[in-house]
C-alpha cells in the first residue's frame, strides 16, 4: 500500500467507500450489510487500507453504525472520515450532527469531518464555525469539504482560519473536472483530494456496455449510465482494457492507478465483495508509464457526455423503456 502525507495527516492511497453499507440504492441486501460489510472493513485494514469514508446520509446513519461496529478493537488502525448533511447547516446543527456521528461510529474523535455539499442558503461562515467548535472540543481531528469548487474550498479555509485538509469530489476518467481546479489547489497548498466514484460506479470496470447496464437505483438514476453516454464512453473503456491487458491487471485497477498517479490524490472506491476489495487495493502497486497516463488522459479529455437537457430527456426515455 502507498500512503499520502499532507498537512499532518497520513492516509492510504486507496481507501474504502461505504455508501453501499446498509443502503437500498445498491441492492446488496441484508446479508451484505450484516456480515460482508464488516468483513470488508476488516480485510481492508489487514491489507493496509487506513482511510474508511462514510456519511450520516448513507442509509440514514446505518453506514456509520456498521463502520463503527467493524472498527471495534481496531480503531487505531483506521483514519475515519464522515460527512455532515443537515437540512439547515447552522453552526449549532453542524456541531450537533458531528457529535451524533461520533456516537454512531463509536469513536471519541472523528479523524476527518466533511461538509457533504455546499449550501447556497446558510452562510459558509456559520458552517465552518460549527466545525471549529467540534475541532476545539476534540470531537473532530481534521476538517474537510465535499463537492466544493477550488474557489469555494479556499473560501472555506478563509472562514475556518485553519487548514481545511481535503475536498472529496467526483473524479474519474469519465469525470475529470477535478484535475483542472481542485487537484492543482491541493498540490499547491499541501491539501488532499478524495476521489469518489473513481470507477464511475463500475462503468470503468469494463464489465458493462450500452446494452448491458445494471438495474440498481444508484446507477440507473445517474445520467452517465444512459445508453447514449455509455456508448460515448467506450473509447475510454477500450483504452483502459488495452492497458490493463499489457500489465496483467484489471480495467478497474488501471482506472484507479491513473488517479493515484497524481500527487495529493487518493481514491475511495466501494466494494461489493472481498475479491473486488483486494483488486482495488492492488491498484496501489500498479505503475503506469508516462505514455499510458498521457493516452488515458487524452481519451478522458475527448469524452463528452450528453449535456444536461439532453441527459434529462434521455433518462426519462430510459426509465420509460425499462
Amino acid at each position: 500500500m502507498r500512503y499520502v502525507d499532507v498537512a499532518g495527516a497520513r492516509v492510504s492511497a486507496v481507501g474504502l467507500g461505504t455508501w453501499q453499507f446498509g443502503s437500498k440504492d445498491w441492492g446488496y441486501g441484508r446479508e451484505y450489510a450484516q456480515a460482508t460489510a464488516v468483513e470488508l472493513v476488516h480485510t481492508a485494514l489487514d491489507l493496509g487500507v487506513t482511510l474508511v469514508d462514510t456519511a450520516e446520509v448513507y442509509a440514514h446513519g446505518v453506514s456509520e453504525t456498521i463502520v463503527g461496529r467493524a472498527l471495534e478493537g481496531r480503531r487505531s488502525e483506521a483514519f475515519v472520515a464522515t460527512k455532515v448533511l443537515p437540512t439547515w447547516p447552522t453552526a449549532d446543527r453542524v456541531e450537533e450532527h458531528g457529535r451524533l456521528s461520533a456516537l454512531r461510529l463509536g469513536v471519541e474523535t472523528i479523524d476527518l469531518y466533511q461538509v457533504h455539499w455546499p449550501n447556497p442558503v446558510v452562510p459558509l461562515s456559520s458552517q465552518m464555525e460549527g466545525l471549529r467548535r467540534l475541532q476545539e472540543a476534540g470531537t473532530v481531528r481534521h476538517v474537510g469539504v465535499s463537492n466544493f469548487s477550488a474557489r469555494r474550498w479556499a473560501e472555506a479555509e478563509r472562514w475556518f482560519g485553519r487548514p481545511v485538509l481535503s475536498n472529496q469530489v467526483q473524479f474519474s476518467l469519465l469525470y475529470p473536472k477535478a484535475s483542472r481546479g481542485n487537484v492543482p489547489y491541493a498540490q499547491a497548498n499541501d491539501r488532499l483530494v478524495l476521489a469518489y466514484s473513481p470507477l464511475a460506479k463500475g462503468l470503468l470496470g469494463g464489465r458493462y456496455g450500452a446494452g448491458d447496464r445494471p438495474r440498481t437505483s444508484a446507477r440507473t438514476m445517474d445520467p452517465l449510465w444512459l445508453p447514449e453516454n455509455v456508448e460515448r464512453a467506450m473509447p475510454v473503456i477500450d483504452a483502459v482494457r488495452r492497458i490493463a491487458g499489457a500489465h496483467g491487471a484489471t480495467p478497474a485497477q488501471v482506472a484507479l492507478a491513473w488517479l493515484i498517479a497524481r500527487p495529493n490524490v487518493v481514491v475511495i472506491p466501494g466494494a461489493s465483495s472481498l475479491d473486488q476489495l483486494r483488486h482495488n487495493v492492488a491498484a496501489a502497486e500498479l505503475d503506469l508509464t508516462d505514455a499510458e497516463v498521457e493516452e488515458l488522459t487524452a481519451e478522458s479529455d475527448r469524452f463528452t457526455p450528453l449535456d444536461v437537457p439532453a441527459t434529462a430527456w434521455g433518462m426519462l426515455r430510459s426509465v420509460v423503456r425499462s
